[in-house]
C-alpha cells in the first residue's frame, strides 16, 4: 500500500530525512517512535503530499506523491496534533469543504453520519474556534475517514489530550474501521503505540534506525531497551 524508497528532504543546511526506505503493507498498522527533531512529523508531512520531497519516492496505493499528488490526497485521511480546521467554519462547513474535494457521494448523508460517529452532532453548526482541543480531534477524525479512505496517516494524534479525550480518541477510531486501514502513526505514548501496531519503526536524525513486528515486543519496558540503546536517550 505505501512504498517509500530513498526519501530525503532537506531544509536549508538542515537534514530532515535520510534516504528512508520503507514499504507498508495493506492493512499493516505500523509506529514510528523517535525524539523530537528525529523527521518524524516531516515524513508524514511528505506522505500526505503537504512538502515535497528533496528526493527519492513516494507511493500510495500504486499513485506518486509528487506526479499524481491529487489521486494521492483521495486515497489517504491525516490525523495530526496540527488539526488543518478552518475555525472560522462551522464543524458541518469544514466537512462539506473537505468532502467536495474529494468529490464525496452523497455528501450530505455522509457529513451527517460521520458528525454523528463522533459524536458531534449537537455542535455541527457552531464555529470551530468554540471547540475544544479534544472535540477538535473528533472533528479531524470525521475529516479523516470522510470520503473512507484505504490508507490513514497519524502524526503524534494524542498530543495535548487528557486521558479521557485519549480513550474517547481510541473508542471513535474504532468505530470508523482503522483496523481495516493501512496506518502509519508517529507518537511517544509508547504503550498506546505498541497496543495498536503491528509493527514497530524508530527514526533517528532523520534515519529508520530499527524496525520489526510487533511480536518481537515483550512488553514496555522491553521496547524502552531498545529505544535507548537505537536512539541514546530515554523515551
Amino acid at each position: 500500500m505505501i512504498l517509500i524508497k530513498g526519501l530525503s528532504k532537506v531544509f536549508g543546511n538542515n537534514v530532515a530525512l535520510k534516504e528512508i526506505n520503507l514499504e507498508v503493507k495493506k492493512g499493516e498498522f505500523i509506529a514510528l517512535f523517535g525524539p523530537n527533531g528525529a523527521g518524524k512529523t516531516t515524513l508524514i508531512k511528505t506522505m500526505s503530499t503537504l512538502i515535497a520531497p528533496t528526493s527519492g519516492a513516494v507511493v500510495i496505493d500504486g499513485y506518486d506523491i509528487r506526479e499524481e499528488s491529487i489521486e494521492v490526497r483521495k486515497r489517504i485521511g491525516v490525523i495530526s496534533h496540527e488539526t488543518y480546521l478552518y475555525e472560522d467554519l462551522t464543524a458541518r462547513e469544514n466537512l462539506q469543504f473537505y468532502g467536495r474535494m474529494y468529490e464525496v457521494d452523497d455528501l450530505e448523508e455522509r457529513v451527517s453520519n460521520v458528525i454523528s460517529e463522533v459524536g458531534l452532532s449537537l455542535r455541527s453548526d457552531d464555529l470551530v474556534r468554540t471547540f475544544s482541543r479534544g472535540m477538535k480531534q473528533r472533528l479531524s477524525i470525521a475529516r479523516a475517514v470522510l470520503h473512507d479512505p484505504p490508507t490513514l496517516l497519524l502524526d503524534e494524534p494524542y498530543t495535548g489530550l487528557d486521558p479521557h479525550a485519549v480513550a474517547t480518541f481510541d473508542r471513535i477510531l474504532e468505530k470508523s474501521g482503522v483496523s481495516k486501514k493501512t496506518v502509519v502513526m508517529t507518537t511517544h505514548m509508547i504503550g498506546r503505540g505498541i497496543e495498536m501496531c503491528d509493527r514497530v519503526a524508530i527514526l533517528r536524525s532523520g534515519e529508520i534506525v530499527y524496525d520489526a513486528p510487533r511480536e518481537q515486543i515483550h512488553d514496555e519496558e522491553d521496547f524502552k531497551s531498545i529505544y535507548e540503546s537505537c536512539v541514546g536517550e530515554e523515551l
